[in-house]
């Protein structure tokens, strides 16, 4: 498949990958979550994860607790690849057959993947890249995830570092002030993108 109109909109944990999404949505991109298509998958899996991992990874509901099936392979490389091996084969096929109907429309739309350097799986070469100093990504994601220190720097150390995602970025859409300022970061990576897209 041809990624024509394709653009990776990545960054790191608690950038604000999710507000930029929000942002060119507003602005008529269609959007491609690759988190919206995470969970649905991991729930879709659920018997297997409880098998792998222990029945406490489901909810009364029978779906999965995503905080402490997160907390355990954060916490352990070799559980993480043993989760990363049942569910991304299916989260991949999911995002290319979205993608593909995105494609006949022939116009830019988004694919949000928080690890898009790092799986390497998609052929995009339009990549906007949200991005805090680490420091910053540090204090975010204690305050909006209830992490210690070292459960936060334990997520952000699975990810390649932001510095890198910065300078390997097509766009990189700053997000050090308020949401005001990442909107307005948002609509001139938009102006961009329409001028070399479309």
């Amino acid at each position: 498949m041809e990624w024509r109109y394709a653009v990776a909109l990545t960054g790191g944990i608690a950038t604000g990958k999710s507000t930029a999404a929000e942002t060119f949505g507003a602005l008529g991109y269609a959007i491609i979550d690759a988190d919206t298509v995470a969970h649905r998958v991991l729930d879709e899996q659920a018997a297997l994860i409880a098998e792998h991992f222990g029945s406490e990874m489901l909810s009364p509901d029978g779906r999965v607790d995503r905080k402490p099936l997160g907390a355990m392979v954060f916490a352990d490389p070799e559980k993480l690849r043993e989760l990363e091996g049942i569910v991304h084969p299916l989260i991949e096929q999911e995002i290319m057959h979205l993608a593909a109907a995105e494609e006949t429309h022939r116009k830019p739309y988004l694919i949000d993947l928080p690890l898009f350097y790092e799986r390497a799986v998609y052929p995009i070469e339009q990549v906007a890249v949200v991005y805090v100093p680490r420091a910053l990504q540090m204090r975010r994601l204690m305050a909006r995830g209830g992490l210690s220190e070292a459960e936060a720097h334990q997520r952000l150390d699975a990810q390649m570092d932001i510095e890198e995602k910065r300078l390997r970025a097509t766009w990189v859409i700053d997000n050090t002030g308020d949401r005001a300022a990442l909107e307005h970061a948002c609509r001139e990576v938009s102006r961009l993108i329409q001028a070399r897209m479309v």
